[in-house]
């Protein structure tokens, strides 16, 4: 019996390495820095965020397929992808904070290239919960209706709890 639970506690615990193992394609940011792509998958003409956490001073980001970028220290920053850039495409993205460098990759998603109106996000607004769909004015007969029938559910659990209640009296 010890066997077999060491068996699958082995199994167990082989297969979950095998799940959080980090993918060895990917490129590898070496550095005790942060740095960081959001998001790593863009359209050709998108915008991602830079950041490069904890460098002592502003940082310098390069790519093929963007402008160079310089991020504050402890900040962010904003790079708009080329338009150009070829879907499906992954490009290296450098980042260079007081001569130590990292790399990540960025990769251009395939697919039609996106109109200067489909790039545009809305401004962040509340939750639109309003009346839905469903409700379009007050009508006398369908309140009757919604009525009754809540009034028989609740007759209908009150007469459930005293029967029980009766049959359960000793």
């Amino acid at each position: 019996m010890r066997a077999i639970r060491a068996a699958s506690a082995a199994l167990l615990g082989a297969a979950a390495l095998a799940v959080t193992a980090a993918p060895t394609a990917m490129a590898v940011n070496n550095t005790p820095y942060d740095f960081n792509v959001t998001p790593s998958t863009v359209a050709a003409g998108g915008r991602v965020t830079l950041t490069a956490g904890g460098c002592p001073s502003s940082t310098t980001v390069t790519s093929a397929v963007f402008d160079t970028v310089t991020v504050p220290r402890n900040g962010a920053a904003t790079a708009v992808v080329d338009w150009d850039a070829r879907p499906g495409a992954v490009y290296t993205v450098n980042f260079n904070c007081v001569g130590r460098t990292g790399t990540l990759d960025l990769t251009v998603s395939g697919g039609s290239t996106p109109t200067a109106g489909s790039t545009r996000t809305a401004p962040p607004a509340g939750v639109r919960g309003g009346e839905g769909g469903s409700f379009e004015g007050m009508n006398a007969a369908e309140i009757a209706i919604g009525g009754a029938l809540i009034a028989s559910a609740v007759t209908a659990t009150v007469l459930v709890v005293r029967r029980r209640s009766t049959n359960r009296q000793h």
